[in-house]
């Protein structure tokens, strides 16, 4: 099987315009009556939906790689970050990590995505992680990295990453390809 990026023209994607606007018109629905409704709530409830959404993310993004957080750890660690008191809980590393790089994340989104950000998210993300040999930098190891499930008896590949020999190379292609997208979409070109 050929991966995205083992496809022709990567990382240059090619879609069908016509067939996503029904969910994008959907999507821009949903997004304006959440605005809409956003706008009517006092800044104690935008806090607390604040912290509501941004948690949910948190425990989805961290389940798919199999880690199963505590809720109210992450709760109370954003709530920490946004300055918005703490109800005194210890907080383990892997809440508190999380809740860091969302928080970074929700105050950057506009920010370009480079090498020292990835880094950092890394960072936050396994703090206090042993078992992980590469912290904060990209992986070195000779091994696949893949998605896998299924016990060892019957694996399923779900996905196989670049090898760590092509890893800075494709966040670098990606990285030119983003810069040419937003300059066409601005309709700003560089000199």
């Amino acid at each position: 099987m050929a991966w995205n990026w083992q496809q022709p023209g990567w990382p240059a994607f090619a879609y069908d315009s016509a067939a996503l606007e029904p969910l994008e018109r959907q999507f821009l629905l949903h997004s304006g009556e959440f605005i809409g409704a956003f706008r009517h709530v006092g800044p104690d409830d935008r806090d607390m939906l604040k912290i509501e959404v941004i948690s949910d993310e948190a425990l989805k993004t961290s389940e798919i790689e199999g880690e199963i957080l505590n809720r109210d750890s992450v709760q109370s660690s954003l709530r920490q970050q946004f300055g918005l008191g703490t109800d005194g809980r210890r907080v383990p590393p892997a809440e508190r990590g999380i809740a860091e790089m969302m928080v970074d994340l929700y105050r950057g989104f506009k920010d370009p995505l480079t090498h020292a950000t990835m880094f950092a998210w890394h960072d936050m993300l396994m703090s206090g992680e042993r078992r992980i040999e590469v912290v904060g930098a990209y992986r070195t190891h000779s091994s696949p990295m893949q998605v896998v499930s299924g016990g060892d008896h019957s694996p399923k590949v779900h996905f196989e990453a670049p090898p760590s020999s092509k890893v800075k190379d494709e966040m670098d292609a990606s990285s030119r390809g983003s810069t040419k997208r937003r300059q066409a979409e601005s309709g700003h070109f560089p000199p």
